[in-house]
C-alpha cells in the first residue's frame, strides 16, 4: 500500500529565470531558502530574514518581492527572476551597467537586491505608477518625473549598510533613461518599418492598377484592328 501523502511537503515546479526545476519541499519553506540552499542559487541574500532590508528582493511576475517573506509553493506557476537571470547571456542589464560604472554598491552584498528592486522600480515607473512623494498621484496624470526624490522613496525598501545611496540614485536614473531612450529608437524603427511597408504596399498596388490599364489598352487595341 502506498504511503498517503505528507501534509506538510509537496513537489512544486518552480519557473525560475526562464529553466523549471522540480523539488519536493516543506510548505514552511521560504522562496529565500528554497533559492539558495535548494537550488544554490546564491546571488539572492539573507540579510535580516524579516523584510527590512531588502537584501532578498526577486522578482516574481515582473514584480518585485521579498523572498524571505514570501512561502516557496506560493510561487510556483510564477515567473520568478533572481539576479542570475537580468543579464542576456553576456551582456549586463542596464541597471547592472549603471551600477557598475558609478559604483552602486561598496561590499556588494545588498547589490543584488538593489539591482533587482531598481529594475522593477523603472517598470513600475513608466507605467504610471506614483510613489508617495508623487505630486500628483491621479490616474490621467502620467509619469511624473523620475527625480532623485522619487528614486529615493521607491528604493527606499532596500538599505545599503554601507551607504552607497548617492550612486545607487544616479545609477538607477542614468539606467531609465537609456531605457526610455531604447525604447524611443525602437519605437521609431517600428514607425519607419511601418511607414515603408505601407510605401511599398501602395507602390505595388499603383503598378498592379498600371500593368492591368495596359493590359485593358492593348485589348481594346487589338479588339479595333480586327
Amino acid at each position: 500500500m502506498a504511503p498517503a501523502p505528507s501534509s506538510t511537503s509537496s513537489a512544486i515546479t518552480l519557473n525560475i529565470n526562464g529553466e523549471k526545476h522540480h523539488l519536493p519541499i516543506d510548505h514552511r519553506t521560504t522562496l529565500l531558502d528554497a533559492l539558495r540552499e535548494r537550488l544554490d542559487l546564491t546571488g539572492t541574500k539573507k540579510g535580516c530574514d524579516q523584510g527590512q532590508c531588502g537584501a532578498c528582493t526577486v522578482l516574481v511576475d515582473q514584480r518585485r518581492v521579498v523572498s524571505c517573506l514570501s512561502l516557496a509553493v506560493a510561487a510556483e506557476g510564477r515567473e520568478i527572476t533572481t539576479i542570475e537571470g537580468v543579464a542576456e547571456g553576456d551582456e549586463l542589464h542596464p541597471v547592472q551597467q549603471a551600477f557598475l560604472d558609478l559604483d552602486g554598491y561598496q561590499c556588494g552584498y545588498c547589490t543584488p537586491g538593489q539591482i533587482c528592486s531598481a529594475i522593477a522600480v523603472i517598470e513600475e515607473h513608466a507605467a504610471g505608477w506614483p510613489s508617495a512623494v508623487t505630486d500628483d498621484p491621479g490616474p490621467d496624470a502620467g509619469p511624473p518625473p523620475l527625480t532623485p526624490e522619487e528614486i529615493r522613496e521607491r528604493m527606499s525598501g532596500n538599505l545599503c549598510r554601507c551607504g552607497a545611496y548617492v550612486s545607487i540614485v544616479q545609477a538607477v536614473a542614468r539606467a531609465a533613461e537609456e531605457q526610455a531612450a531604447g525604447k524611443h529608437a525602437a519605437e521609431g524603427h517600428t514607425a519607419g518599418k511601418e511607414a515603408a511597408e505601407e510605401r511599398s504596399a501602395e507602390e505595388r498596388s499603383a503598378g498592379k492598377y498600371a500593368t492591368e490599364g495596359r493590359a485593358a489598352g492593348k485589348h481594346t487595341a487589338e479588339e479595333a484592328a480586327a
